[in-house]
């Protein structure tokens, strides 16, 4: 097994850093958005909308903003979309130049979630591709276990 090159390995970006990202797309600096970009800078793990806006003080935005922000800041390429099959988004930031591809192991009693630093070497998706006829073909995985602490 390849590891894959996700470059979050729970490195804080700098809050300049970006903002200054936000600027090179032509976006303002919303009050909301630096909150959102702070929030999601403080948590190593995806976050849902909701966890989001909870964490924000109370006045700062909606529900509807912070739905609003995470779209335009995943269309950006600053954060990317989970999804662990409950139905419910979650978003975690990623650095400039990072595709984020990286995978989870999501407990299924207490939803902890924990970083998978393996990926399937890329000949297994080249013989998947070709066995099916299918060309750039990529994948998305999400591992779901019960943790050691459930497990007590």
């Amino acid at each position: 097994m390849k590891t894959c090159a996700h470059k979050h390995s729970h490195e804080k970006q700098e809050m300049p850093a970006l903002t200054e990202r936000l600027r090179k797309q032509s976006r303002k600096i919303t009050g909301p958005r630096a909150a959102i970009l702070e929030i999601l800078r403080a948590h190593p793990h995806p976050l849902t909308n909701k966890e989001i806006f909870s964490e924000l003080p109370k006045g700062g935005c909606d529900l509807a903003t912070i739905y609003r922000s995470m779209h335009l800041l995943e269309k950006m390429g600053m954060v990317k979309r989970f999804d662990f099959g409950d139905g419910t988004a979650r978003f975690e930031l990623i650095q400039e130049g990072d595709d984020g591809h990286h995978h989870h192991l999501v407990c299924t009693e207490c939803s902890e979630v924990v970083e998978v630093e393996e990926c399937f070497p890329e000949k297994i998706e080249q013989q998947i591709a070709a066995k099916n006829g299918f060309k750039s073909v990529t994948h998305k995985l999400e591992f779901f276990g019960v943790c050691p602490d459930c497990q007590r």
